[in-house]
């Protein structure tokens, strides 16, 4: 629900934004002053299913998994830089090392463009050098974010099981143990510490 209502919302922030300053799609569309709420309050909105979930505890446990780096996850580096594709020779947890580093640079490109969206919507309160500044960052961060999104959903696209997980919530067993290897271990481990704690 988190990933779903983050992707929702980055959806109309990027969608605004092309409206908004990529000249073609701005004289098809127009409404500039729609686009403009539109593209203002869903970037606004943005950190919002994150702070809802936090009221989760099962979102609270993968975030401690996305924060927790494993002495596998440089396998998983070594495999991707060498070009290794075999599940076997990319050892992961519930996340990969990949899914950890795009959640963590995601999570800070989001704070800020969050930050200098706001300088650029009260550009009364700066001088013009630190207005300018923030248009500058706001718009490179807003092509890096549009690429790292791009490759992603390709991502995805490549993987209907991880689709299907994100979805429902649930995900094959033969697909952990193939693509997860590790989940299954740490999540075992996890569960006698839980019982000798409770015991």
């Amino acid at each position: 629900m988190v990933h779903r209502a983050t992707g929702w919302l980055m959806l109309l922030c990027l969608v605004s934004a092309a409206c908004l300053y990529l000249g073609p799609v701005a004289q098809l569309v127009g409404r500039r002053h729609l686009m403009i709420t539109v593209h203002e309050w869903s970037g606004i909105l943005l950190p919002a299913p994150f702070l809802v979930g936090l009221l989760s505890p099962a979102f609270r446990a993968d975030l401690r998994r996305i924060n927790r780096w494993a002495a596998y996850d440089g396998q998983w580096f070594r495999a991707v830089r060498t070009r290794l594709t075999a599940p076997a020779s990319r050892p992961a947890g519930k996340f990969n090392a990949g899914q950890k580093i795009y959640a963590g640079w995601i999570a800070g490109a989001v704070l800020v463009m969050m930050f200098t969206g706001l300088l650029m919507w009260f550009m009364g309160l700066l001088p013009f050098v630190s207005r300018t500044s923030a248009i500058f960052v706001h718009d490179i961060l807003a092509w890096a974010i549009t690429a790292v999104l791009i490759g992603h959903i390709r991502q995805a696209y490549r993987d209907p099981m991880a689709r299907a997980g994100m979805r429902t919530g649930y995900v094959d067993r033969k697909w952990a143990t193939t693509h997860h290897a590790k989940w299954l271990t740490e999540e075992g481990r996890e569960r006698s510490r839980a019982g000798r704690d409770n015991g």
